[in-house]
C-alpha cells in the first residue's frame, strides 16, 4: 500500500511536466513554421536555396527558436494555445464564456497554421490545374485508359504468375513478422516495461529504433535488399518483412497498453511471475485483436508487393515497368486490371475474416 501511494503521489506530477513539454514542443513547432513560412524561406527558388543552403538554413533555426520563445511565453502567460488545449488539462468553470473554436487562440493558431503548410504545399508541389487539362497529358492518359479497355489476352498467363508471386511474397513476409512482432510488442508496451529504469530505456530504445525502421517505406528496404541479395522476389519478401515486423510490433504493443488491469491483478495476486502474467493476463485479451492485424497486414502487403516490383522487388510490379518503359498500353492495361482484381478481392475477404475474428 505504501509503494501504491507513493506512485499515485508522484504520477500526477510526471504528467504535468510531460504534458508541458509536449506542448510547448508542438506550439513551437507550429510558431516556427508560421514565422519561417512568412519569412519567405519555403518560396525562395530551389536553386537559390541549394547555393546559399548555410544562410537560410541558420534562418530556419533562427525562426524556430523564436518559434519556442513564443511557445514558452504564451504558456506562461497562460494563454489557451493549441498544445495546451491538448495535452494540458484545463478545468472550465461554469461562470466562462464559451467562444467558438475559431474565435480562440488555438482555433486562429490551427487556421494560420493550416493556411501556411497549404501555400507552401500549393508552392512546393508545382500544383497546376492547367497541368492537369493540358491535352499532351489528357491523351497520355487516354491511351493508358485506352489500353485498360482493350487489355491484352497475352499477357495474362505470365500476368497471373506474376501475381501468384506477389500474393506470396506477401504471404511469406507477414508470416516471418509475426513471432518477431509478437516477442517485441512486450517490449514496446509501456504498460509492462515501465516498471523499472532498465525497462524502461529498452522500451524507449526498442520505440525510437521501430519508428526509424517502420519510416522508411517498403520501396527504400526493397532497393536496399536488391543490392544486398539480388534482384527478385527474395529481395521484396526481405523488405516487406522488414516494415512488417515495424508496423506490426507497433500495433500489438498499442493493444497490449489498452488490455484490461483487472485479469493483470488477479494473476499477480495468485504469486504468478511475469511470464505467467503475460501469458495468462495478457495474451487472452490480445489474441484476436492480434489476428486481425495480422490478416490487415497481409492485405497490405500484397498492395505493397505490386509497388516494390517496380524497383527490382519482383512480383507482378516488374513486369508493370517494363511494358510501360516499352508504351505497350494494352499489356500495361491488363496488368492493372489484374492487379486491382486481386486487391479487391484480398481486401474484401480479409475484411470479412477480420468481421468474424471480431
Amino acid at each position: 500500500m505504501i509503494g501504491l501511494k507513493r506512485f499515485t503521489a508522484k504520477t500526477p506530477g510526471k504528467c504535468k511536466l510531460a504534458s508541458i513539454i509536449k506542448c510547448l514542443f508542438l506550439d513551437g513547432i507550429t510558431f516556427g513554421f508560421v514565422l519561417t513560412t512568412l519569412t519567405g524561406v519555403f518560396f525562395k527558388n530551389k536553386d537559390l536555396l541549394a547555393e546559399n543552403f548555410s544562410y537560410y538554413a541558420w534562418m530556419v533555426f533562427a525562426c524556430f527558436i523564436a518559434g519556442f520563445i513564443l511557445a514558452a511565453v504564451t504558456s506562461a502567460l497562460k494563454i489557451e494555445t493549441l498544445g495546451r488545449k491538448l495535452f494540458v488539462q484545463k478545468k472550465i468553470s461554469t461562470a466562462e464564456e464559451v467562444h467558438s473554436w475559431w474565435r480562440t487562440f488555438w482555433g486562429l493558431q490551427i487556421i494560420i497554421g493550416f493556411g501556411a503548410a497549404f501555400a507552401v504545399s500549393i508552392y512546393t508541389t508545382e500544383f497546376s490545374i492547367k497541368e492537369i487539362m493540358n491535352m499532351d497529358g489528357l491523351a497520355g492518359a487516354g491511351r493508358i485508359f485506352s489500353g485498360m479497355a482493350n487489355p491484352s489476352t497475352e499477357v495474362i498467363p505470365a500476368a497471373v504468375l506474376a501475381m501468384i508471386e506477389t500474393v506470396f511474397m506477401a504471404f511469406l513476409a507477414t508470416t516471418l513478422a509475426i513471432p518477431f512482432a509478437f516477442v517485441l510488442s512486450f517490449l514496446c508496451a509501456k504498460n509492462v516495461m515501465g516498471n523499472s529504469v532498465g525497462g524502461a530505456s529498452l522500451y524507449f530504445f526498442l520505440r525510437m529504433f521501430l519508428n526509424l525502421v517502420r519510416s522508411m517505406e517498403p520501396i527504400v528496404w526493397a532497393i536496399i535488399f536488391s543490392v544486398w541479395v539480388g534482384l527478385g522476389p527474395f529481395a521484396g519478401t526481405f523488405a516487406l518483412m522488414i516494415h512488417s515486423i515495424a508496423s506490426l510490433t507497433k500495433q500489438y504493443s498499442e493493444m497490449i497498453e489498452s488490455v484490461d488491469k483487472g485479469p493483470i491483478e488477479g494473476i499477480q495476486s495468485t504469486g504468478a511471475g511475469t511470464l505467467q502474467t503475460l501469458w495468462f493476463a495478457i495474451v487472452p485479451q490480445v489474441i484476436l485483436p492480434y489476428v486481425s492485424f495480422t490478416i490487415y497486414r497481409w492485405d497490405i502487403n500484397v498492395r505493397m508487393a505490386t509497388i516494390i516490383g517496380l524497383v527490382g522487388g519482383g512480383g507482378i510490379g516488374n513486369m508493370l515497368i517494363q511494358y510501360q518503359n516499352q508504351a505497350q498500353w494494352n499489356e500495361v492495361g491488363a496488368l492493372i486490371l489484374l492487379i486491382a482484381f486481386v486487391v479487391w478481392a484480398m481486401d474484401s475477404a480479409s475484411a470479412y475474416i477480420r468481421e468474424a475474428v471480431k
